[in-house]
């Protein structure tokens, strides 16, 4: 459920009218509503009442401070991938011993940061990370807490470049050898050995692979306690899908029970859990204007201001987003065509041969279901500057971030003095 409908014609986000927003702040614009942030985040923690676990949102999905510190102010903890988000969850408020840190290629620098900042526990996903983790603690005189990712080889049944759990992906330590990877962090003097962690992929709307992928890290879990390394912390991760189109998404009551049923009498510690898609992926919009219209004469384009730099989505997964008119016609008349961005990409696409409205230059679309992998993937190809987003709370909102403008583009670049500039028009 999200709180973005039409009222009399016109679509609103909570009680606010998208046009209002698009106005002001100026198109493309994702705009995010607090009221549905709020709801998922509820939610998903009472199917878990009766577990009480450490929810650390997963920041990558969107990083925005504002709903970084929305969570952190329901209690929530954060699962970050890199020094920079370690950076923003601490601006946003997020409690140092709720915070995890994943990623097969945490620097030296980054774990360095990491332990000044005495975060719960590092995800750990090589041996020769275990190395280096052991090595900065060392230099700092702390003992690192960490957990090994276990790669326990399960087809998560989801697109192929967010599947994470399968032995040739590039994630965690093959469950074969997680024992002689525990057996190895427990020597170093360094390391203090505090949990297990599993992950296995993104968008999973069946939650079948994820108990059959816990039911092999409970049995790695009572070897481990049968050779004295016993373990406080069980993170399984994150991944739990939404509805983009007609995918049936587990709800997540559903994704608990299994969880709890298949946890009950084995596990006693405390459990960790990384939603982040399905607290903010309906939560978001990107709303962008009509450029121009084309009719070539055996394909209709819409033409828009946004492009695959601001939402990269379809381009890069095929992924199928929901495009709505910001303004919706009594009779409007339904047309195939592609809606496609200004970017010098053929890739540069959010739709393909959609049934759509005919709508005129100037026109307002919503392209819903974008506040997870949105803004967060964006860039600045082709030299565009990114787009301001946008928080609603009831009647009001705020510009949690402004839109870049052209200096922004060249921040830190310079021209060497080797290179004569012949003209002083900059």
């Amino acid at each position: 459920m999200h709180f973005f409908e039409y009222r009399n014609g016109e679509l609103y986000c909570e009680e606010v009218r998208v046009k209002t927003i698009a106005d002001e702040a100026g198109t493309p614009v994702y705009i995010y509503s607090a009221r549905t942030l709020q709801r998922h985040y509820n939610v998903f923690k009472k199917a878990f009442a009766k577990t009480k676990p450490l929810i650390c949102y997963s920041v990558k999905a969107n990083s925005n401070i504002a709903v970084i510190a929305l969570f952190s102010s329901m209690g929530s903890g954060a699962d970050i991938v890199s020094g920079g988000e370690l950076f923003r969850t601490k601006k946003a408020g997020i409690d140092s011993k709720k915070i995890v840190y994943s990623g097969v290629g945490k620097t030296l620098r980054e774990i360095s940061y990491a332990l000044e900042n005495d975060i719960l526990m590092f995800n750990v996903e090589s041996i020769e990370e275990i190395d280096v983790i052991n090595s900065a603690a060392g230099r700092l005189g702390v003992k690192a807490p960490v957990s090994i990712r276990v790669n326990p080889d399960i087809d998560p049944f989801t697109h192929p470049y967010i599947s994470t759990g399968l032995k040739k992906n590039k994630f965690g330590i093959d469950i074969r050898y997680a024992i002689d990877a525990y057996s190895i962090a427990r020597a170093k003097p360094n390391i203090r050995i505090i949990g297990i962690d599993m992950h296995i992929g993104s968008q999973l709307t069946d939650v079948s692979p994820v108990v059959s992928a816990l039911k092999k890290i409970l049995k790695l879990m009572k070897e481990l306690g049968q050779r004295g390394i016993n373990i406080k912390y069980m993170d399984i991760g994150g991944g739990l899908g939404i509805t983009y189109k007609d995918e049936k998404a587990a709800h997540p009551e559903r994704y608990a029970g299994e969880i709890e049923s298949t946890l009950k009498g084995s596990f006693d510690g405390t459990l960790i859990l990384e939603p982040g898609r399905v607290l903010v992926g309906n939560a978001g919009i990107l709303v962008s204007r009509v450029l121009y219209r084309k009719d070539n004469g055996s394909k209709r384009f819409m033409i828009v201001d946004a492009g695959m730099n601001d939402l990269i989505r379809p381009s890069f997964y095929g992924a199928y987003h929901e495009i709505l008119p910001v303004h919706k016609a009594a009779q409007s008349r339904l047309v195939k065509q592609d809606v496609v961005g200004p970017i010098c990409e053929s890739g540069d696409f959010f739709a393909h041969g959609r049934s759509l409205p005919v709508l005129e230059r100037e026109d307002l679309v919503a392209l819903m279901s974008v506040g997870a992998y949105g803004f967060s993937m964006s860039s600045n190809y082709n030299s565009r500057t990114r787009a301001a987003e946008v928080i609603v709370n009831g009647s009001d909102y705020f510009i949690v971030r402004k839109r870049e403008i052209n200096n922004d583009l060249i921040k830190g670049e310079q021209i060497p003095s080797f290179i004569k500039v012949r003209s002083k028009n900059a």
